[in-house]
């Protein structure tokens, strides 16, 4: 099995740690590094806002808007949901289609099984804990389950690069099956005090029933422009009668590295969340060959204060 990796910048042919310019990493990172508290609290109290009550135990917020612009809500035992719809729009599927199409990250051509960024930190030459900041588990969904929730794909433009090649041109191209919306709730409990030999990775996994060697495309966004990269293209392993496709411990870039630890200094997690609120990724997964869009997934990202650590809800991104 063979991978390729390359962070490339917009400029054709160069592989290297891809930013669009240096200013841009710059002013991404600075906009952390220069908040304060008195900051938070300032542009708070401009807006009417005040400091947000943490829900009593065992309380979880009904709704939660996919881009909170008024006030944060902070849930304890499990991620609420954005506010979401039933739709049946995006679902012309087969009458033979697998139970997973429509009820989890799939296409017809092609089912995420497994995602996790995560951070190894060794404990001695033999042993090493890994926390994860984001997980997707693998799911079996049934028939019986009920479908994704659909969320309009126009709520998400502004967060995500518009030119050509942006989530509105490729939802426009591509086929309705292949759009999907992640929020993450992500677990920043990790200690990063001394972090000399840590690994900070990604690790994703993905199958089908063709032979076909996929590209997978990640762009992180700030304010919804293009800051970096990264570009992995991954061969098909046969196994089970399915082929499978594992992009394994691939290394987290600097500038993801410098923002997490950026986003650990702020002393209060609505601080966290009110810069993740300009903080956006986009993976788009295409046949290497025929250039088809395979899966395209967007992420949106809050902090966890749940104490079962990472979580999610995935839903299915339409245009009613």
């Amino acid at each position: 099995v063979r991978r390729e990796i390359n962070f490339s910048c917009l400029t054709p042919g160069l592989c290297c740690v891809c930013l669009q310019d240096q200013a841009a990493k710059d002013k991404a990172l600075q906009s952390m590094a220069t908040i304060s508290a008195t900051a938070f609290q300032n542009k708070m109290a401009l807006q009417g806002l005040s400091r947000p009550p943490y829900p009593t135990a065992g309380g979880v917020s009904s709704v939660i808007k996919p881009f909170p612009q008024q006030s944060y809500v902070m849930q304890t035992s499990g991620p609420p949901p954005i506010t979401g719809y039933e739709s049946m729009a995006g679902l012309s599927m087969s009458p033979g289609a697998p139970p997973w199409q429509g009820r989890s990250i799939a296409s017809s051509k092609l089912r995420m099984l497994e995602f996790s960024a995560f951070l190894e930190q060794p404990q001695d030459p033999e042993t090493f804990n890994k926390h994860l900041f984001v997980h997707i588990g693998q799911s079996n969904p049934t028939f019986s389950d009920p479908y994704l929730e659909a969320v309009d794909i126009r709520q998400i433009y502004d967060k995500f690069p518009e030119k050509k090649g942006g989530l509105k041109e490729l939802f426009e191209k591509g086929q309705p099956d292949t759009f999907f919306l992640v929020k993450f709730w992500a677990d920043l409990s990790a200690n990063l005090q001394e972090d000399r030999g840590f690994f900070y990775g990604v690790s994703s996994q993905y199958e089908s029933s063709e032979n076909m060697i996929i590209t997978s495309s990640t762009k992180v966004c700030s304010f919804g422009k293009q800051v970096v990269e990264k570009v992995e293209t991954e061969y098909a392993r046969f196994e089970n009668g399915r082929y499978v496709f594992r992009i394994h411990r691939s290394p987290l870039c600097e500038y993801m590295i410098n923002f997490i630890h950026k986003l650990k200094h702020l002393p209060e997690k609505y601080m966290m969340n009110s810069v993740l609120e300009n903080f956006t990724i986009l993976q788009v997964v295409i046949n290497r060959d025929t250039l088809e869009t395979l899966l395209c997934i967007a992420y949106v990202f809050e902090v966890s204060t749940s104490e079962h650590g990472a979580q999610h809800h995935i839903y299915r991104l339409v245009k009613d």
